[in-house]
């Protein structure tokens, strides 16, 4: 009997704060500061995973030239600043973290 509170206990946690904002939507209107400061949240988070990927490998900080995915990430952003679409800025970046790759 524990077991099965203990699976309903679990699920009606992982359910409802997915359900609620759902659930919720339609009858409150957001701030329009809050709207806007929310537009930034996909674009702060991956910019964290990205972050991550390329200077921490196994727990340690990797700032070296030998990093493969330092490179990939330098030629995927000059070519992002460079006003290229995302295709371009993807194919530079898995390029050069081949390149770099295989030459080191």
């Amino acid at each position: 009997m524990t077991e099965v509170l203990l699976i309903v206990g679990m699920a009606l946690v992982t359910f409802l704060p997915r359900y609620l904002p759902l659930a919720l939507a339609g009858r409150y209107r957001l701030p329009p500061l809050l709207r806007q400061c929310l537009g930034y949240v996909p674009i702060a988070v991956l910019s964290a995973i990205i972050t991550q990927t390329v200077f921490v490998s196994g727990g340690d900080l990797r700032v070296s030239l030998g990093n493969p995915y330092l490179w990939g990430a330098l030629a995927a952003a000059i070519v992002a600043l460079l006003n290229k679409p995302l295709f371009w800025s993807i194919s530079a970046g898995l390029a050069a973290y081949v390149a770099a790759f295989i030459l080191m």
